[in-house]
């Protein structure tokens, strides 16, 4: 399964850098996860990536830079699964051009990719993808605490590596338990976080392979 992350703060040469996450994953589905800021950065770098369209859009939570590219690769796909704590009239938009799937408990949306369900205040969903190397958790933000998203996804087995926005998360050391860590986006303690030896950076541009 091939992960290339097409929206974050840093980018590689030919990438553009902007406030926001998203990130194509390629295996049995397709699928974009999240949408950053910008909706024209992020069509620049999927064209540069090589990515076109997708079965799913899955968004994180309803925060501006995770879902303000939605408008610009929404007619893309057949579905966008959504935090059920969606506004109303988001949801009422998004239909009018997607099928929306919302979720509020921990749920499989497709074969081999799974939600956490709803967690935090802030209503944030992750992603849960199966492997050939095992499990791998995709994050948005991380609001509801890192540890917290964690704990969930274990209840779908073991986690080979996680992806994404780690926002505050501090307790840094329970990172070592993982094979592959990828901090990206907001997460605050990145430049300490990089030193550990199972991390790698990740950026727009940023290709994994599991």
């Amino acid at each position: 399964m091939k992960f290339t992350i097409v929206y974050d703060n840093e980018a590689l040469e030919g990438y553009i850098p902007g406030w926001g996450f998203s990130c194509y994953i390629e295996g049995k589905n397709r699928v974009l996860f999240d949408t950053g800021w910008d909706g024209n950065i992020l069509l620049h770098n999927m064209e540069t990536a090589g990515v076109d369209d997708f079965d799913y859009i899955i968004l994180s939570h309803q925060h501006w830079d995770h879902i303000s590219g939605l408008n610009h690769v929404i007619d893309r796909t057949s579905y966008v699964v959504v935090p059920y704590s969606f506004s109303s009239n988001l949801k009422r938009e998004i239909a009018r051009k997607a099928e929306v799937i919302e979720v509020k408990d921990a749920t499989m949306i497709a074969d081999g990719i799974h939600s956490t369900g709803e967690l935090g205040r802030e209503r944030e969903q992750s992603a849960i993808f199966e492997t050939s190397k095992g499990l791998v958790l995709l994050t948005g933000c991380a609001h509801p605490g890192l540890d917290k998203i964690v704990m969930k996804a274990k209840e779908f087995g073991g986690l080979f590596a996680i992806m994404g926005g780690f926002h505050d998360f501090d307790n840094i050391e329970v990172l070592s338990e993982f094979n592959l860590v990828i901090p990206c986006h907001c997460t605050a303690r990145k430049q300490e976080i990089l030193k550990m030896k199972n991390v790698k950076r990740g950026v727009a541009g940023s290709v994994f392979e599991f």
